[in-house]
């Protein structure tokens, strides 16, 4: 008489069992619940304020009275047509040159500080500690760095240069002068992810490079440089993003005087000391959209998927 079979056997070995409801509930529920807190603050402090601003754009609200008109596109209208409100973009241009200067140096400093160097880790403190210092600290620093009869003017009297130059005082002068600070202020963190992303190639490859006769350079263009071209690709979005966007430093230094006024300058003035904050709205618009064009772009020509050591 043979044995009865278990429904629940399947080729001698038992299924196993179904997971319960509750259990998948948890597992589909739990993520969720970690995110909650920090998707709900991305709501609150991103999404719904640049609705908002999308929403005032249209609109001639001065930023106090309650009352509103809707004025379509009259606001974008202005700023496309009116050249003292559209040519304060000029002034990125110094800002992205600087920023090309400050890619270079930091490229620069991170290959050679990757590499047995003396006092390196001495070094990499020295080209970091900038960017941990507060932008208001920084803009009063060198606003007497660069004041007639400061302190770059006694560094060059030591060198016989004896000249009292007004280094803020013409819009070219003063433009070179802000974009230099910012070079020094934010070159630490493209250093650092620079520098990371450098550390993190096998070092495997250095030594093949090495048995086959490659020098430095060699090394730079056909290993370090392929590389890193995805940190490479975001620096150069946060370089070009921060240059449209440059407030802090001008704004403390000059106040935009002297032709240093930047479009963030611009806007801020429109919102807070001409009450124009639907004017206002629609210049940050414009920004936001230009920035993400420019990022759009700059994915495009240079993809991150397109890394190839040759």
């Amino acid at each position: 008489m043979g044995r009865a079979t278990d429904p629940t056997v399947r080729g001698g070995a038992p299924s196993p069992a179904p997971r319960p409801l509750r259990d998948r509930l948890r597992r589909g529920v739990t993520p969720w619940l970690f995110l909650l807190v920090p998707l709900a603050l991305l709501v609150v402090f991103t999404y719904a304020p640049v609705i908002n601003m999308i929403a005032y754009s249209f609109t001639d609200w001065d930023g106090v009275s309650p009352d509103l008109k809707v004025t379509g596109v009259h606001n974008y209208v202005d700023i496309f047509t009116r050249p003292e409100l559209f040519q304060v973009f000029f002034v990125s241009g110094y800002y992205l040159a600087a920023s090309v200067v400050q890619l270079a140096a930091a490229l620069y400093f991170a290959t050679v500080l990757s590499f047995h160097t003396r006092f390196r880790n001495f070094f990499k403190g020295v080209l970091f500690f900038p960017y941990l210092i507060n932008g208001v600290a920084i803009g009063f620093v060198f606003l007497y760095f660069f004041q007639d009869g400061g302190t770059l003017d006694s560094l060059l009297a030591l060198f016989g240069f004896h000249t009292e130059h007004a280094w803020l005082g013409t819009p070219a002068s003063a433009n070179i002068s802000l974009a230099g600070v910012s070079v020094w202020r934010f070159m630490g963190l493209n250093f650092v992810l620079f520098l990371g992303a450098i550390q993190s190639i096998p070092s495997e490859l250095y030594e093949a490079s090495e048995l086959d006769g490659a020098n430095r350079w060699q090394q730079f263009r056909h290993i370090i440089a392929p590389s890193i071209r995805p940190i490479l690709s975001l620096s150069v979005i946060l370089s070009i993003s921060g240059s449209l966007s440059v407030f802090e430093i001008p704004y403390i230094m000059t106040g935009g005087a002297t032709g240093t006024e930047t479009f963030v300058i611009q806007t801020v003035k429109l919102a807070f000391q001409f009450n124009k904050t639907g004017l206002a709205s629609a210049a940050a618009v414009v920004l936001l959209l230009i920035i993400l064009a420019v990022t759009w772009v700059q994915r495009r020509l240079v993809p991150d998927d397109k890394v190839d050591l040759v």
